[in-house]
């Protein structure tokens, strides 16, 4: 399994994309936001989206020299379309004019659409916490709609439709919430297919409905489909799902689920607020670290030796892998180096 330092993995992520034909300041928003991502133990957000975006500009899905604009807007809204350019351009791009509108009239609501896939949703409300405001970012998956079943049904009707949201904190790393309404983000299935492993149980179902834990019964056809979040409540996952649908993909304009199979863009809606428009900021402080506290007293369960609050895992991970290196999948480099080939790019010298 090849290990790569982070700095050496976006080296070949910008080599990989700039040979796609990206500008190289696209390519460094796109590789940055990948790379990030595995930083954060979103392996299946990461550089096995290299070959996977790279196929998508061979296939003209996406642009590589597109530019998001602003279709409509006023003083806190605004519709971005993407222009079909790489989602993590077009969502930075967002992200970035929801801040700038929230730091003005206080609070912001931007819809995107027309842009590909976005990536890890938690990375744009981060970039609002980090620079002291709240965020959050729902996305659905356009007109996609084949992997996730409803709750009650076996077929697979819905897209994973992530919800994410940040908060600051006053001396630490933001709170960070980034979740799939389905038990999983579909990527992790191939992330265990690549390593040949089987899935936990109540992920997926096969064709016919009856549980599994291999991989290909979802990757392979006739296709099976996972599960909405929430095991025994599993209607609140397809409920929330719902909502992203409709708020993600109806309200932005990207559309809702229909079956297609090829991600033309997620349909994003991102919302930011201005502390200080609110509340007093340093009251605001005080109670997201009293909260904390609170929440941290309470008696240990068996098994466990701390609680950790939202964002605390992915940002200690982050720490650790920065000096020990991430890791790729034997078959994850194998298609990436076989995808850079096509684009005229030999990637052997960084074996």
């Amino acid at each position: 399994m090849p290990n790569f330092r982070p700095e050496t993995l976006r080296q070949i992520g910008r080599e990989f994309f700039e040979a796609a034909g990206c500008r190289p300041a696209d390519a460094a928003v796109v590789v940055d936001h990948l790379v990030e991502s595995n930083l954060f133990g979103h392996d299946s957000h990461g550089a096995i989206r290299f070959y996977d975006y790279g196929r998508g500009i061979r296939e003209g899905r996406y642009q590589t020299q597109a530019t998001p604009v602003i279709e409509r807007q006023t003083d806190g809204t605004a519709v971005v379309d993407g222009q079909g350019a790489l989602g993590p351009i077009g969502a930075t791009y967002a992200a970035e004019l929801a801040i700038d509108k929230a730091r003005r009239h206080g609070i912001a609501a931007v819809a995107l659409r027309n842009t590909s896939h976005i990536g890890r949703v938690g990375a744009y409300p981060l970039m609002a916490a980090r620079q002291g405001f709240v965020g959050q970012v729902m996305a659905n998956a356009g007109r996609l709609g084949f992997e996730i079943a409803p709750f009650g049904g076996i077929d697979g009707r819905l897209s994973s439709n992530p919800v994410a949201f940040a908060a600051p904190r006053r001396d630490a790393d933001p709170v960070m919430m980034d979740m799939t309404t389905s038990v999983a983000a579909v990527g992790k299935i191939w992330v265990a297919e690549n390593r040949g492993q089987q899935l936990p149980e109540g992920w997926i179902i096969d064709a016919e409905g009856c549980p599994t834990t291999d991989p290909k019964a979802f990757t392979a056809e006739p296709r099976g489909a996972m599960l909405p979040l929430g095991g025994v409540a599993a209607h609140k996952g397809f409920g929330l799902s719902v909502m992203v649908e409709l708020l993600g993909g109806a309200l932005g304009g990207q559309g809702c689920a229909a079956g297609e199979r090829e991600v033309v863009s997620n349909g994003v809606l991102m919302t930011v607020y201005r502390i200080d428009q609110f509340t007093d900021a340093s009251n605001y402080y005080d109670q997201v670290e009293s909260l904390i506290g609170h929440v941290k007293s309470s008696r240990l369960a068996p098994g466990f030796d701390q609680i950790l609050f939202p964002g605390e895992v992915e940002f200690a991970h982050a720490r650790r892998k920065m000096s020990d290196g991430i890791d790729l999948e034997a078959t994850t480099w194998q298609k990436i180096c076989e995808e850079a080939q096509r684009f005229g790019l030999d990637l052997s010298h960084w074996e």
